[in-house]
């Protein structure tokens, strides 16, 4: 296929994602011929690059966690503990949350099918590995109690992240994004093992890095 092609497909599919959340995140609903009218195309192109409405669902939700991902999850930090990098980490994700449309939707519950459901889940098991992966090195580094599961820690830091994340976004008015990020980052520290003397510890020292 010519390049020219490959970005004009590109570009539509693109603009389609963008009807998308916009449809959704106003509505509620996603009615695959009002995204269709929301991108100003005919009815039946969502179809040709979706397929179905469970195949622009799912394309929705893999669009979210690339851009959590980019954002947050994926994001290397230079603070020099776990803790540091932590902290910076939640409060980037709260922030994220704030920013995005579609946050409410993505993390208060079932989205779709069952296929929908697989690959959300899926994503959500990748973010658990990350996390994972990282609470593992700072156990072998010492800086965190070794005598804890870190795939378990992942996996309850991860869903009381969402989880304090949907209650705040269903409030209103909303909580200030830096204050929530304050009490997610005790919950998690606390989860893991860190004193609380550790907690303000590293959080002066956190300050001090960011200043």
């Amino acid at each position: 296929m010519p390049v020219g092609t490959t970005s004009r497909a590109s570009a539509t599919q693109q603009a389609l994602l963008d009807a998308a959340v916009a449809e959704w995140a106003e509505t509620g609903e996603l009615e695959v011929a009002a995204v269709a009218r929301r991108a100003g195309v005919s009815a039946g192109l969502p179809y040709r690059y979706f397929g179905t409405r469970s195949g622009l669902l799912i394309a929705l939700v893999q669009d979210f966690y690339q851009r959590l991902g980019a954002a947050v999850t994926l994001r290397s930090y230079d603070a020099p503990t776990w803790a540091g990098r932590e902290r910076r980490r939640i409060r980037d994700w709260l922030a994220f949350l704030y920013a995005e449309p579609l946050a409410p939707l993505m993390l208060g519950g079932p989205l779709g099918d069952g296929a929908v459901v697989a690959e959300n889940a899926r994503l959500l098991q990748e973010l658990a590995d990350v996390a994972a992966h990282n609470i593992m090195h700072a156990q072998r580094l010492g800086e965190l109690p070794a005598d804890r599961d870190p795939h378990l820690l992942a996996v309850a830091t991860l869903s009381g992240v969402h989880a304090m994340g949907t209650v705040a976004l269903s409030r209103s008015p909303r909580p200030p994004a830096d204050e929530v990020a304050e009490q997610v980052w005790v919950f998690v520290a606390g989860a893991v093992g860190l004193a609380i003397e550790g907690i303000w510890e590293h959080e002066r020292e956190a300050r001090h890095f960011n200043a």
